[in-house]
């Protein structure tokens, strides 16, 4: 039976100029990995452990370009027909929320499905390299990229059906992926070897994981073993969780896609300046800043622009950032008091590491979203013509949608402060290395701030700008520790360093002398590369500034 929701989701995938980009750059990228490790002598070893290596990189390419290419898809699908007006119309004929679905769902299954096709010249060239096999090693890679497709298709759907925006639908879709793909090993990292609860819940954990489950599947052991001997089979677990997931979130999705979707009643609620004394004094000692409070007038010396971004702005509104921040900081402090009072088995610089990557995770999923729409957001509202208009000039514009930025940065760069003050107080052996992590996580919180706003001012659209922020951000704060994870299997030391070199949360954890990172040299190296790119990324911002503050 003919679809037309497939049809028209079809034509309006593959007419896209970034699906003619992807075309394009997709095979070139596969091809450069592959000749990154094609072996240069002229004869074979017989074992093929050089063509494993190939193929290895390949296959965690290849995973890597889905996880950050297909999640932007199906989490626009649906927001996107509701800002424009047009599920509404969908919803009112006869095709029904089922047809609607699938036929959403099958259109970003076919785009997937080419992506993997443009792939299989590379993946010929491994098989032609020898020491690979077509069932137990080509046939379960793609079948694991299968499962993998289909449940980031249907998490990025209901998630679409959520959203109030498209930044915040890909906001949200990025951060639940990044969450099973990279967090998720986390605990089984840290408590594997131990009895107990946890060290069950981080088996189990770890095995939503695409890369523990890849890592498997190419015979590369268990990723992050630290050297243990694991017999779980976590391909097996991870094909019931994908699959049990994408089911979930299928029925979920289509329980909502029916009128319903656009019930947001809400409490129009009180004012709290219009509430009794007491009413007011138990919220000024409960919120720091209240968020039904009236907001007073704008004072003389402060950047109108600054304030006109907390108070518009759907995502980092104050009261939120504090909230989080105060979750931050109670969560370092009970890591550090756990450490110190030997209640756990970790040493200090194990917690040291679990809070520079929790520093780093918020850098990447709030960043993004609030610094690469400064200028493609007014753009493409008209809202920049109408700044224009006022007697602000355009550099003290951009310094105020910065400074939004800066202020919000500056609070998540202190929410894990307290806890490394603990580990400094009971420590002072580590005065030296925290100093020089925190140097290291101000240069990211810096890097990843100017990154995306560079990043975004090249767009015109606020999905676009957002959209190539965080694949470019989560590349360079993602893939390099995933490489360090296959560190001598299938990656040298000299390779697990150079890609070190650029990430952040790499050279925090080197100079915490953190497991794991004691034999990378990465400072000052990474501090040249994160300095000299966000020079560069604000030297764009102030081109583009320039450029579209031209008279038209």
């Amino acid at each position: 039976m003919n679809n037309p929701v497939l049809g028209r989701e079809l034509l309006s995938l593959f007419r896209s100029r970034r699906m003619a980009l992807i075309q394009c750059l997709l095979p070139a990228m596969l091809g450069l990995l592959i000749l990154l490790r094609w072996p240069t002598e002229d004869r074979l070893a017989l074992s093929g452990n050089r063509s494993m290596e190939v193929f290895r990189l390949f296959a965690l390419g290849l995973l890597s370009t889905m996880l950050l290419l297909m999640p932007v898809f199906p989490a626009t699908s649906i927001v996107k027909e509701k800002i424009q007006g047009t599920l509404a119309l969908l919803l009112n004929t006869p095709l029904g929320g089922f047809r609607i679905y699938f036929g959403k769902l099958l259109a970003i299954l076919a785009l997937a499905g080419l992506v993997l096709l443009l792939s299989l010249p590379a993946a010929c060239a491994c098989y032609a390299l020898g020491g690979i096999k077509f069932d137990s090693h080509l046939l379960k890679l793609y079948m694991l990229l299968a499962l993998v497709v289909l449940q980031c298709s249907t998490l990025g759907l209901l998630v679409s059906t959520y959203a109030g925006s498209i930044d915040g639908a890909i906001r949200m879709t990025y951060g639940i992926m990044l969450g099973l793909s990279v967090i998720s090993l986390g605990p089984h990292f840290f408590f594997q070897g131990t009895e107990g609860y946890l060290a069950w819940i981080g088996d189990w954990l770890r095995c939503a994981s695409p890369f523990a489950a890849l890592a498997s599947v190419l015979g590369a052991g268990d990723l992050g073993s630290q050297g243990l001997m694991m017999t779980t089979d976590v391909p097996g677990r991870f094909m019931i969780f994908s699959l049990a997931m994408a089911a979930v979130c299928a029925v979920w999705t289509l329980s909502r896609l029916n009128h319903s979707i656009f019930d947001q009643s809400r409490s129009a609620g009180m004012v709290a300046d219009d509430q009794s004394a007491g009413v007011r004094l138990f919220r000024r000692l409960f919120f720091l800043v209240d968020p039904n409070r009236r907001s007073g007038g704008i004072p003389p010396l402060v950047n109108p622009v600054m304030v006109k971004e907390f108070r518009c702005r759907k995502f980092g509104r104050l009261h939120w950032l504090l909230r989080l921040v105060a979750v931050m900081a109670m969560l370092s402090l009970a890591l550090a008091f756990a450490a110190t009072a030997g209640s756990t088995d970790w040493s200090v610089s194990r917690i040291g590491a679990i809070m520079v990557i929790l520093q780093v995770a918020l850098f990447v999923l709030i960043t993004p979203s609030i610094a690469a729409a400064l200028l493609s957001s007014e753009r493409e509202s008209g809202g920049w013509l109408l700044l224009q208009s006022t007697p602000l000039s355009p550099w003290r514009i951009v310094w105020g949608k910065l400074l939004s930025v800066i202020l919000t940065v500056a609070l998540v760069f202190c929410a894990t402060l307290p806890g490394y003050l603990v580990i400094v107080m009971i420590e002072p052996g580590m005065v030296t290395q925290v100093q020089r992590a925190l140097i290291c996580l101000a240069f990211t919180a810096v890097f990843s701030m100017m990154f995306s706003a560079g990043i975004g001012s090249l767009f015109p659209r606020t999905t676009a700008s957002t959209t190539v922020a965080y694949i470019a951000l989560l590349l360079i704060s993602v893939v390099p520790l995933l490489i360090w994870l296959g560190r001598d299997a299938p990656f040298g030391q000299s390779t697990v360093e150079k890609a070190l070199l650029v990430n952040p949360a790499g050279a925090a954890m080197s100079a915490l002398r953190a497991e794991g990172f004691t034999d990378y040299n990465l400072i000052p190296g990474n501090w040249w590369f994160l300095g000299a790119a966000s020079l560069v990324s604000l030297i764009v911002l102030l081109v583009q500034t320039w450029r579209i503050s031209r008279p038209q």
